[in-house]
């Protein structure tokens, strides 16, 4: 009876994050056809759903299949684990991806530069040591030198700034992907500073190259995978991206999430 419960609670968990989604779309859709004034007023829905929505690699809407399976397994809780809302993935990691021990109990600093201002940074492989062993295997081989910031928000309560996209547009990269989650805030409070790795919407082992940096203290509701990994922090020069953020996004589908208006490029991302 327990588990049954527990796979009712986490099928219920996920039609609520599709329906956030599938209400997300059919306002942006209306919003374009609405003059000015109304678009206002929706825009504050979309603040909203936006933050429901998770900080995730820019994951796509649910089909109308994914729902109706979703559905099912509300009302069905002993079906088969295709109905789970934790996608299929591997539970562990590829040989491509560097071991956690490299960098357990190790702490990393040094500098991220954007846009040629400097950010002091440190990874923490204590309490993130898989996480810490793979950005400083990143930084190591220069693949961040070059890459871009993507994403920007600037809700009251979300701030963030997300980079590391292979190819500028938020997307992952299928073949580097790892887990598993760790050191994720139990408040769901990521503190300005924090730096953070982006992953795919419910899936513990959505992890790849993108990171984002917390600019004020930002509340991320944890989906059915959990939160996300807090990976290090900010030591010195965060003004750098308060300065990106006051510079505001690009106009698009909201009012607070979408492209800097001032493009960001990561020059380098050393650690030692």
């Amino acid at each position: 009876m327990a588990a049954s419960s527990r796979s009712a609670r986490e099928a219920k968990r996920r039609i609520q994050q599709m329906e956030a989604k599938r209400e997300l779309r059919r306002g942006q859709e209306k919003r374009r056809k609405r003059d000015n004034l109304v678009a206002a007023g929706a825009g504050a829905a979309a603040v909203v759903l936006a933050v429901v929505l998770q900080l995730t690699a820019f994951a796509g809407n649910p089909t109308e299949a994914e729902y109706a399976a979703a559905q099912a397994g509300l009302t069905e809780p002993s079906a088969s684990a295709s109905s789970s809302p934790t996608p299929s993935a591997p539970a562990t990691n590829g040989p491509n991806i560097p071991a956690a021990d490299t960098a357990a109990g190790k702490t990393f600093s040094g500098q991220l530069l954007l846009n040629g201002n400097p950010l002091g940074v440190e990874v923490d492989g204590t309490k993130a040591p898989q996480a810490a062993a793979v950005f400083k295997s990143l930084s190591d081989e220069g693949y961040f030198n070059g890459k871009t910031c993507h994403r920007l928000t600037t809700a009251d309560k979300f701030g963030v700034l997300q980079c590391g996209s292979p190819k500028g547009d938020g997307q992952g990269d299928p073949n580097y992907t790892w887990g598993p989650l760790e050191n994720t805030p139990a408040d769901n409070t990521y503190p300005a500073g924090t730096i953070a790795v982006a992953r795919t919407g419910n899936n513990a082992y959505g992890n790849g190259t993108q990171f984002f940096i917390v600019y004020k203290d930002t509340v991320i509701p944890a989906d059915a995978a959990g939160g996300y990994t807090v990976v290090g922090k900010v030591t010195s020069g965060l003004d750098v991206v308060s300065t990106i953020a006051a510079a505001g996004i690009t106009p698009g589908a909201s009012d607070t999430d979408g492209a800097p208006k001032q493009p960001v490029t990561i020059d380098s991302f050393s650690l030692k």
